[in-house]
């Protein structure tokens, strides 16, 4: 009786815990690099056309380590993704290693964000932007297909 009451004892927080964690799968801000932006987003060599590859929308954060702005997003961004989870994914592209995603997107002020509907075409966001402000145009340019 000692070891089935053990188990239960062990063994149903276990369960409970994997259960939890595989229904509520965190979602994270994603590194970018330009190789793996034409495999998820777009195929700028062989699509002339934009033409968007992703499953869901998108928000793409190009940002430097050294800039202030940049380092005051981030943690805005990573709160929006977890709590919109797998309905959105966020990436996000170090414009000093990533020159070809710089130069695709013309940067020439960060933050810079790229919003990616399903369906449709990009648009920019440019700045230091709050919270709440993010989450209206999420709400409304891109989730609202």
């Amino acid at each position: 009786f000692r070891r089935v009451l053990f188990r239960s004892k062990v063994l149903i927080p276990f369960i409970l815990l994997l259960t939890f964690s595989i229904g509520t799968k965190a979602q994270t801000v994603e590194p970018l690099t330009n190789d793996q932006f034409k495999e998820k987003i777009w195929n700028y060599d062989t699509d002339k056309e934009w033409k968007y590859l992703g499953d869901k929308p998108a928000i793409i954060d190009l940002y430097a380590t050294w800039c202030g702005p940049c380092k005051r997003l981030a943690p805005i961004l990573e709160e929006i993704q977890k709590e919109y989870g797998s309905k959105i994914q966020i990436y996000k592209v170090d414009t000093d290693k990533e020159k070809q995603l710089s130069n695709l997107f013309n940067v020439s002020s960060i933050p810079l964000m790229v919003f990616i509907p399903k369906k449709g075409k990009p648009f920019l966001v440019t700045g230091l932007r709050p919270k709440e402000q993010l989450v209206e145009i999420i709400n409304e340019k891109l989730m609202g297909q």
